[in-house]
């Protein structure tokens, strides 16, 4: 539970002005009635002071003006025309009331929102001054002049000239014309509206997909896709083309897939993403990988492992030679684990080279490549160069094929200490992959120290979590993990979590140590099957185990942990 903090502004400015007392913020602290957000709310949402009083008080002491309903209903007010979403206005409480001499006044019903009001100034360019208004007032406010009956996307197409939607209903688009239209201000705060709002809804992705009448607009929040208000068809070659504009592509090639790369700033966040166009019947369909630096977590102790698991793995991880193997889907988090493995043994001691498609994530201290297959730089032939590179630890993004196998195996037993991942549903299926790319059964048994199998889970929304009752189905599935007098919970969807019961993600976990009897098995070229039961022998516990862990911790559901694992052994 969020504990009150003596130094909160909103405690110290009461308290000495007399509008309450020290035993009304002892009673809110022990009936645990803050709930970690704005303390003025809290207080004004049970009753310790009016809305008035506070507002007052602050204005007094901040020296800032207090607006009421009567200051924005007044007359039409020079709304500055900003690229802000209506979502993050709601969310943050705050109204940008005008624009003038080279600043921003905003009403906020929280002025020590620091954080937002300097992301603000950041991304607006902006000095920025501010009001004071109660929230019911700014959120009506945002309504009025935000909702209007139509939408953030709608008033942004609204502004695209007719007649320049028009010229654009042809079979042959002219080059230079979509280019102009691309580089006009409708378009471009367009696509910056859809980039922005991806981020602030923790998008992962971007999906821009063309059909035969309408455009798609789709957002991969916590791993599943969302559909959202898209642009007119239309607008699809204004809004490809300022996409390839931005990540420096060439715009007259329609024919052929490419990849880019965009780096910008929004809302004061470093953010990198990797584009993807490919030509389809009806358009080019754009995806756009949002790679956020700031929500990157390299520290192992933080993705959520076991205790026994994780003290397992970091033993591994600071063996002086061998290989260690990442197992998993696409986007089951793979690459942000060996990040945290890296991470932890990055010192000045030891030399690190990785070589990856792409390089996701700049890490200071470790030397990163990036693969360029068009002029010959692969994963195998990287590998080579790196290893008369005097390296301590090496990194394969993925093992494709044996060539790559074979050599990152060579390396792991001359020395080095090999990290990479493939493809495969769990720990033991990797040991198979390898054996099935050719590679001698004594050099994996030699070099092999481990493989982690992972995948991501959705949690439960903190907002809106609720206990469940699970139906005699879902008990089944959990076979004896049941037998506890379980307690499970799921989310019914609030605004907090886009009304899906989930916010965020973690990860569950196989580790297979290779010891003497998995060795054995190795030599004797077992099946996956046969590794895996001697492993759960052994101690392991497998994908489903550790999800039925945090479904009994309440971290997730059970129908999350039966999507992610469909098709795995229990």
């Amino acid at each position: 539970m969020p504990r009150l903090k003596k130094t909160d502004p909103v405690e110290r400015i009461l308290l000495r002005h007399n509008k309450i007392t020290e035993e009304a913020f002892q009673e809110i602290k022990a009936n645990h009635l803050h709930n970690g957000k704005y303390l003025g709310k809290t207080l004004i949402d049970h009753g310790y002071v009016h809305a008035q009083v506070l507002l007052a008080t602050l204005s007094e002491e901040l020296n800032i003006p207090i607006l009421g309903s009567e200051d924005f209903l007044k007359e039409e007010l020079p709304v500055p025309d900003l690229n802000i979403s209506e979502t993050f206005l709601k969310e943050k409480v705050i109204f940008p009331l005008r624009l003038e001499d080279e600043a921003l006044t905003i009403v906020v019903f929280d002025p020590f929102d620091y954080y937002t009001i300097e992301n603000l100034r950041i991304s607006q360019d902006q000095e920025i001054k501010i009001a004071l208004a109660p929230e019911q007032v700014i959120l009506e406010a945002i309504e009025a002049y935000y909702g209007g009956g139509s939408s953030v996307m709608g008033r942004m197409v609204g502004k695209v000239q007719d007649e320049d939607l028009h010229s654009l209903d042809s079979d042959d688009e002219n080059t230079e014309q979509i280019r102009d239209m691309a580089s006009e201000a409708p378009v471009i705060k367009l696509v910056n509206h859809i980039i922005s709002e991806a981020i602030e809804k923790r998008a992962s992705d971007i999906h821009l997909e063309p059909f035969a009448d309408d455009l798609i607009l789709r957002y991969r929040i916590d791993g599943m896709l969302h559909a959202f208000e898209a642009p007119p068809k239309k607008l699809n070659s204004a809004i490809t083309t300022r996409i390839k504009i931005m990540a420096k592509l060439d715009i007259s090639e329609r024919r052929l897939p490419q990849d880019g790369r965009i780096k910008l700033k929004i809302l004061g966040k470093e953010i990198d993403m990797r584009v993807s166009t490919l030509p389809t019947l009806y358009g080019e369909s754009v995806v756009m990988r949002i790679l956020d630096r700031s929500n990157l977590r390299v520290d192992l102790e933080h993705l959520g492992f076991p205790k026994k698991q994780l003290e397992q793995l970091q033993v591994l991880i600071n063996k002086p030679y061998g290989k260690l193997l990442v197992t998993g889907p696409t986007g089951s988090g793979k690459t942000t684990t060996l990040y945290a493995a890296l991470d932890k043994i990055n010192t000045p001691e030891k030399k690190i080279i990785t070589i990856e498609d792409p390089v996701e994530y700049q890490m200071r201290g470790i030397n990163q490549i990036h693969v360029k297959p068009q002029i010959g730089l692969t994963f195998a032939s990287g590998l080579r160069s790196i290893v008369r590179q005097d390296p301590d630890v090496i990194m394969v993004g993925e093992i494709r094929d044996p060539e790559t196998a074979e050599i990152s195996i060579q390396a792991a037993l001359t020395g080095h200490l090999v990290f990479s991942t493939v493809h495969t549903n769990d720990a033991a299926g990797a040991i198979t992959r390898l054996l099935d790319m050719g590679i001698e059964n004594f050099l994996i048994s030699s070099a092999l120290l481990g493989v982690l199998a992972q995948r991501l889970v959705r949690v439960i929304c903190e907002e809106c979590k609720v206990p469940a009752t699970l139906n005699p189905g879902l008990l089944k599935e959990m076979g004896s993990w049941t037998q506890q007098g379980i307690q499970t919970y799921h989310g019914t969807g609030c605004k907090h979590c886009s009304f899906t019961g989930y916010r965020g993600r973690a990860g569950i976990y196989e580790l297979l140590v290779v010891d003497d009897a998995i060795r054995a098995l190795i030599l004797e070229k077992a099946n996956a099957q046969t590794i895996r039961n001697a492993a759960r022998r052994g101690g392991m516990h497998c994908l489903r185990d550790d999800g039925w862990k945090k479904v009994l911790r309440g971290i997730t559901t059970v129908e999350e942990i039966l999507r992610v694992t469909v098709g795995d052994s229990k």
